[in-house]
């Protein structure tokens, strides 16, 4: 979170860091979105892989999706506020743009230091816990734990090369592409409307805020019948064809309508989603199949956009593109479905 925060604060001062360095503003643009990345994907898989060291089997969806509902609702407030922010033109010497890099990356470097003095690494720990809450998590942790590795004890070196692990790596490459497929159309269908940048940033953070509604419900869902695989299918069905519909329409109410509901599959797949690694991986090997299922996903974050600019130059439109991303949301649903359900089924969880 700390070098999170800092790098995105950096974004507002590339071209300060171009002129004393030399590199030119292109290339410390360039350097400073690597380095971004990388403190990103190592946040990620480490906030998953904590949950699992805090919360059982039978509440995992709806812990995950409470925590991933952040981005999503991320954009639903954050977007009107960056509107806002980019009215701060000339404050202190600054653009718009700048205050809104700067104090966007505010909260998670706050938050970096209060994480780090609040939360333990494991619940025994917790002195801000009773006692007995304490003995029991710790206990009903430990016997899942047990119980995973009694089926089987993977290393490390075997959860990288586990076939479950690399078929989530390719359906978790499809989820990720439909959300490129939301993020790319929408502000083309927004632009459409001819309305101000306050306006545009509110409207389009329609789909997110469905997104956000669906994680949420969803994850709950799942934990309530005790189901993973199916729950985590339907959606991506759900948000590839809301894909697909909006190429085939010209009213753009009706393309903002189809992609809040692709908004709704794109969102609701991903907490249920990231409970299907952690149900038969624990410990150091829980972490690295974690990380090489979000590293190998989230490839589609070059590939999507890559694929949509060539299909949009041949073609001239972005509908070859969104339908490529698409498919690809329906090959992620059909390897899911393959793969065998694997899981303890943990007893429902109470509401």
């Amino acid at each position: 979170m700390l070098s999170w925060g800092i790098l995105s604060g950096a974004m507002a001062f590339i071209p300060a860091i171009a002129h004393t360095t030399g590199l030119g503003n292109e290339h410390t643009f360039c350097l400073v979105r690597v380095l971004l990345g990388a403190a990103e994907a190592g946040f990620f898989p480490g906030i998953i892989f904590y949950l699992t060291l805090w919360f059982p089997a039978q509440y995992r969806a709806r812990i995950v999706g409470y925590f991933m509902a952040a981005i999503p609702l991320s954009t639903v407030i954050g977007a009107p506020i960056s509107g806002v922010l980019l009215y701060l033109h000339g404050g202190l010497g600054l653009a718009g743009w700048q205050w809104l890099f700067i104090l966007e990356a505010a909260p998670a470097i706050i938050l970096a230091g209060v994480v780090f003095f609040y939360l333990t690494d494991w619940p025994a720990d917790a002195a801000w816990l009773a006692p007995e809450e304490r003995t029991w998590l710790a206990g009903r942790l430990e016997l899942e734990q047990r119980q995973r590795r009694a089926a089987r004890d993977y290393s490390v070196r075997q959860s990288l090369v586990d076939p479950r692990v690399l078929g989530l790596s390719l359906v978790y490459f499809g989820a990720v592409a439909t959300n490129y497929g939301l993020s790319f159309f929408l502000p083309q269908i927004v632009k459409g409307f001819g309305l101000n940048i306050f306006l545009t940033t509110l409207v389009s953070a329609a789909p997110y805020a469905v997104g956000l509604v669906g994680m949420v419900w969803w994850g709950r869902r799942s934990d309530r019948v005790v189901e993973r695989r199916y729950h985590a299918a339907l959606p991506l069905f759900i948000a590839a064809a809301g894909i697909a519909l909006s190429t085939a329409l010209g009213n753009p109410a009706l393309k903002m309508i189809s992609l809040c509901v692709a908004g709704f599959g794109i969102f609701a797949n991903l907490p249920v989603f990231w409970t299907l690694p952690t149900a038969f991986l624990s410990g150091a090997a829980a972490a690295a199949g974690i990380a090489v299922i979000n590293s190998i996903g989230n490839l589609a974050g070059f590939a999507g956009p890559f694929a949509m600019g060539w299909i949009k130059d041949q073609t001239g439109s972005y509908a070859g593109g969104l339908l490529l991303l698409a498919a690809l949301g329906i090959i992620a649903m059909g390897i899911l479905l393959m793969i065998g359900q694997n899981e303890a089924r943990p007893h429902p969880a109470a509401e």
